[in-house]
């Protein structure tokens, strides 16, 4: 069989369709990457939010318009829209070949044989597969330590779509990671819905500080990279691990969602603004290069305008090198989704205003750029990212001069405009 892979939503999921392609592609079968030369199309969809619903059913509408053209001969979805909406999506789209979980996702080739509905229940615990493959560039790679989730934020779908939190054993993080460091990867992006966690189901308490060490150990390591980290979990000893090494990249991308209490109680965020206040402090003065990424949510219900005021100058006060804002939107069978909501105005006109906040922040964090030197990694021969700039998430920065696709070298910014640089790399 010839497959077509779309993959939507995040590196999380990214990593699961690296991992039943490989089944796949472990059992003889191939990968095409133009859907006109494959037998089937396979969907691995988000569900997360109500675009990301949307995106998910107008791939599953074209992969079907192909199918009925005689293109293709099958469709097969799965994923996260599966999970949340399984008996939705099948009544939808009657014309899907293979509706399956994620839990089936470990039995695919076995499960692609067949035509219906098999939706196994969520694996109680992750392993290492005897393969897997890339769908990032060779030179950079996600390494999923956990998945699932136990904070139970009152906005957030993640827990009834993913499961509870589980870690995956440290053994097999290592293992992985070594075999992505043989293979070339340069750069290893640590994810999981709260790689603070890491650890607290298997262990009894989080572990990431442990794993870090352990990780740092591995021969021919380039960079790790620590995304998704809880501001009450990150700890003095996690920064002082950061601070004392050039193998973590100085970068932690922190979803703090708010700063103002009574919207964070309200989410149920399991901090408050002065732990987060606390942290950031910390971080800042333990590595005091430190590029720091967050989210947040904008529109919460029952957030006033002096919550917001207060977010507005939160992100004026600590500069934060990469940011997204987002309008909340009601998930059914949410905790929020009962809560008085605000306008959809108020909300679209806050984001606005909270993007303005960050764009005058930008400009003064790239007036302090030019002419810093700062470690980048090349994405390509003219272009790539610098240590602030996470793969696929965050800005990029354009080289002077060719370079090696891969390297990870020191370049001299000398042109800064928004969240897009030009770096001069020096020999």
């Amino acid at each position: 069989m010839k497959f077509y892979l779309i993959s939507l939503g995040c590196p999380k999921n990214l990593t699961n369709s690296e991992e039943f392609s490989a089944r796949l592609l472990a059992k003889g079968h191939e990968m095409v990457f133009a859907p006109e030369e494959a037998d089937e199309i396979i969907i691995n969809t988000c569900g997360f939010i109500d675009s990301a619903v949307q995106e998910a059913k107008t791939e599953i509408r074209q992969a079907i318009s192909l199918k009925k053209k005689g293109i293709v001969k099958k469709v097969a979805v799965t994923g996260c829209l599966v999970e949340r909406f399984k008996e939705q999506v099948a009544a939808e789209f009657p014309e899907i070949d293979t509706l399956f979980s994620i839990g089936a996702q470990e039995q695919v080739e076995k499960t692609l044989r067949k035509k219906g509905a098999f939706l196994e229940p969520l694996p109680s615990s992750l392993y290492l597969p005897p393969y897997k493959m890339s769908l990032t560039a060779p030179h950079t790679a996600y390494l999923k330590v956990a998945d699932g989730c136990n904070n139970r934020c009152a906005y957030c779908t993640i827990p009834f779509i993913r499961g509870n939190y589980r870690s995956k054993p440290m053994e097999d993080i290592l293992r992985e990671a070594a075999l992505m460091v043989e293979h070339g990867v340069k750069e290893i992006s640590l994810i999981a819905q709260d790689t603070t966690s890491y650890g607290m189901d298997l262990y009894g308490r989080p572990y990431l500080l442990e794993l870090l060490e352990k990780l740092l150990k591995i021969h021919g390591l380039g960079r790790l990279r620590i995304m998704y980290g809880y501001p009450h979990r990150v700890t003095q000893e996690i920064a002082s691990l950061i601070a004392s090494t050039d193998k973590i990249f100085h970068y932690i991308d922190i979803p703090l969602q708010h700063i103002a209490d009574p919207v964070l109680k309200r989410m149920n965020r399991h901090c408050d603004g002065a732990q987060i206040r606390r942290t950031l402090d910390m971080l800042k003065k333990t590595v005091p290069d430190i590029s720091l990424r967050t989210n947040f949510i904008v529109g919460f219900p029952g957030e006033t305008e002096k919550d917001f005021k207060e977010l507005q100058r939160f992100v004026s006060e600590y500069e934060f090198d990469n940011m997204g804002v987002f309008e909340y939107f009601r998930e059914a069978g949410t905790a929020a989704y009962d809560m008085e909501q605000i306008p959809q105005t108020v909300k679209h006109t806050r984001a606005l205003a909270l993007e303005e906040t960050q764009s005058r922040v930008i400009d003064k964090i790239n007036k302090k750029l030019i002419g810093t030197t700062l470690e980048v990694i090349a994405d390509g021969p003219t272009f790539g990212r610098t240590y602030k700039d996470a793969p696929d998430i965050d800005g990029k920065v354009t080289f002077a001069k060719p370079v090696t696709m891969g390297n990870i070298f020191k370049a001299k910014v000398i042109k800064a405009e928004g969240y897009e640089r030009t770096v001069d790399p020096i020999k």
